[in-house]
């Protein structure tokens, strides 16, 4: 993998700072988490919306740790969901948000309206259509922008 200018303008900005002969390491990003109400809901959602993301998986061993809490997978309250740049978690929080977040996720896409239109019938609302992307909710209401690949 390629360093770009920024990132080595970054590296070099930081190890300025370090002891002479010392790297600094940046932090790299683990995981997305999401608060929501339905985390299995939720995840099948993100799941079906990403191109090849999928559940992680249960084995025998975590299904009878959750038995034993008197829960399943559907009613984890932690689902992660894998892919190929990162994984997303969903937790279970027991509040609702209160407008829009401060984070939202900026997807690409090759066929936007086809794209809209499978992800609405997977249970996203649309909130507003621009010329180059399309503002969406997810079944919680967390926004996420649907961009045109091209821009």
């Amino acid at each position: 993998m390629s360093t770009s200018n920024r990132q080595r303008s970054r590296i070099a900005r930081n190890n300025a700072d370090a002891p002479r002969g010392k790297t600094v390491d940046m932090p790299t990003l683990k995981d997305i988490v999401v608060d929501c109400l339905h985390p299995a809901a939720l995840a099948r959602f993100w799941a079906a919306a990403l191109d090849d993301y999928e559940i992680r998986a249960y084995d025998q061993d975590e299904i009878e740790r959750l038995a034993g809490l008197g829960l399943t997978p559907e009613t984890d309250p932690v689902v992660m969901v894998d892919g190929p740049i990162g994984s997303m978690c969903f937790q279970q929080v027991n509040e609702t948000t209160n407008g829009r977040g401060r984070l939202h996720l900026d997807l690409f896409t090759s066929n936007r309206a086809l794209d809209v239109a499978r992800l609405v019938t997977l249970g996203a609302l649309v909130e507003a259509v621009h010329d180059d992307h399309t503002v969406l909710a997810d079944p919680e209401g967390n926004v996420f922008c649907l961009y045109d690949e091209t821009s």
